[in-house]
């Protein structure tokens, strides 16, 4: 593909001018994906140009939420929090139960070699 059909492709896709200055991507990955997959780029593909997402506005009405939490797999949360509380377990073990004094040093006397 030469630079001329990339230019062009750009003039009819003006909103991929705008994601670059939003730094999405660079107009180097942007010509490469070009190189590679020709008009059917997957950036295309991914997020359709000139609309918002939910996620760059943070809305989500009722029923979106809703059904969020109807897909949460309740038995991998538990899992997740019982791994959690084991490791937290664990950390404390290893970190809190060393509380044992130190045994005192004695000084050996000076004229002492072979514990006469």
């Amino acid at each position: 593909m030469s630079k001329e059909t990339f230019k062009s492709f750009v003039k009819n896709h003006p909103d991929l001018v705008q994601r670059v200055h939003q730094n999405e991507f660079s107009w180097q990955e942007l010509y490469e994906a070009y190189d590679l997959y020709g008009e059917d780029i997957p950036i295309l593909k991914t997020q359709s140009l000139g609309q918002e997402t939910r996620s760059t506005t943070g809305k989500m009405n009722w029923h979106e939420f809703s059904e969020m939490i109807k897909s949460i797999d309740l038995d991998t949360v538990q899992k997740g929090v019982i791994g959690l509380q084991k490791a937290i377990s664990l950390i404390q073990d290893l970190g809190f139960n060393k509380e044992e004094t130190p045994k005192s040093y004695e000084e050996r006397p000076i004229y002492k070699y072979y514990e006469d």
